[in-house]
């Protein structure tokens, strides 16, 4: 007998859990595609995006899901031949990097493992080692999904700016945005790239790459093709040419509603700010649940974690029990692990991720840590006592002004 009859809850780091309001502006019968209603929405939502990327210049939308906003970045500023540094720090860093190889780009890998975040001063080394200049692109992630990290966005500008180095700063933010701080004008980003289905609260299958001056002229040089050419997606001669054919109309519906949320009645710094103090609060209750040597952060130092998702590392076995227990009787889906167990041992039981990015509050957070409580007492799991207590805690003192 089950106790998993209710409504479910989704705390996988994305697709993340969409509002009712999202949901209900998408149901609807399908628009005119070529003038009217949809047309003026439309219009009305590229300065929303470029507020949510903090950008005063250009964005681009596309019918696909993150993996696609990597490749449409990477065709509008690249040709193949070209080299580029390519900054690992997970799993992803490294998938992004393998498009690029696809595409016929040469990648230098500069990898900081599973565990840290990006060494500025390294970094500043081997941009000072490029005497030729032949690096056109630093890519690196914001926040890799799988190890949780968060990246210094800044510092690595300004290990590019100390080296003298001219390539074009590509940040992939699809797991960030909206979550954790990000300033793309102020921190000298020249391309960024994201996804709706995270903190943007919007279902799979849209993305967005964000671009400025520098990028715009590199532009020039390459030959992105029809599809993920950008040039038409900003500046259309016809609506239908701003997403290389038929609009994915429902999810617009759903994304200027997301936006209205986030932009308009929130304020993007109060989802920063929202956003900071649940994921201390996660971090609570793990470090509690830890004590005894049975859980940890996989990135050790809260400054380099994000604040959109957590991965946890726990004994071999606990990480399976957990995740089982709360899918199939508590009605919480938590993510996998990726990538990050230990030798010869199977990473999803060692290894689960917590999303707590979007659509979040304290009930759905209390919700979390109390249905993984209850999993780990129904496993007998050893743990620490007093985690709720020491998340609800941090909850508590959110300062909303």
């Amino acid at each position: 007998m089950s106790l998993n009859f209710g409504r479910t809850q989704l705390a996988i780091p994305g697709p993340s859990v969409i509002p009712e309001r999202v949901l209900s502006a998408m149901h609807r019968a399908s628009p005119n595609i070529y003038h009217g209603e949809l047309v003026d929405m439309v219009t009305t939502m590229f300065p929303d995006l470029k507020a949510v990327a903090r950008t005063k210049h250009n964005a681009a939308m596309y019918i696909a899901n993150g993996h696609g906003s990597w490749e449409a970045a990477l065709v509008n500023v690249l040709n193949p031949g070209d080299k580029v540094l390519v900054i690992t720090t997970g799993r992803f860093g490294e998938f992004w990097g393998s498009v690029a190889r696809s595409l016929g780009v040469e990648t230098q890998i500069l990898d900081f493992g599973l565990h840290s975040a990006i060494d500025p001063q390294k970094l500043e080394d081997v941009l000072r080692a490029d005497t030729k200049g032949e690096l056109k692109a630093v890519m690196t992630v914001h926040v890799d999904t799988a190890t949780s990290v968060l990246n210094d966005i800044p510092a690595v500008r300004q290990a590019m700016d100390n080296a003298g180095h001219d390539a074009l700063l590509m940040v992939d933010c699809i797991a960030s945005l909206s979550c954790d701080r990000f300033e793309m004008d102020d921190w000298g980003v020249d391309v960024v790239m994201t996804g709706s289905q995270k903190g943007l609260m919007t279902p799979a299958g849209m993305s967005f790459v964000f671009f400025n001056e520098r990028a715009a002229v590199a532009r020039k040089r390459a030959r992105p093709g029809n599809y993920w050419d950008w040039v038409p997606r900003t500046n259309p001669e016809i609506f239908y040419h701003q997403f290389g054919g038929t609009a994915p109309t429902h999810h617009l519906y759903g994304l200027r509603e997301a936006l209205t949320i986030l932009v308009k009645e929130e304020g993007i710094e109060a989802a920063w700010k929202r956003h900071n103090t649940i994921a201390h609060a996660i971090w609570a209750a793990v470090d509690v649940w830890g004590e005894d040597g049975t859980m940890h952060h996989n990135i050790a130092d809260p400054v380099n974690r994000s604040r959109a998702v957590s991965a946890i590392s726990t004994i071999p076995g606990a990480a399976g029990k957990i995740r089982d227990w709360c899918e199939f009787q508590a009605g919480l889906t938590l993510g996998i692990g990726l990538g990050l167990a230990e030798p010869n041992t199977p990473q999803w039981d060692q290894q689960f991720r917590i999303g707590h990015m979007g659509h979040q509050n304290v009930a759905m957070t209390m919700s979390v840590l109390g249905s993984m409580e209850t999993a780990m007492a129904a496993c007998d799991i050893p743990r620490g006592e007093g985690a709720l207590s020491a998340a609800a805690k941090v909850l508590a003192g959110h300062n909303s002004s």
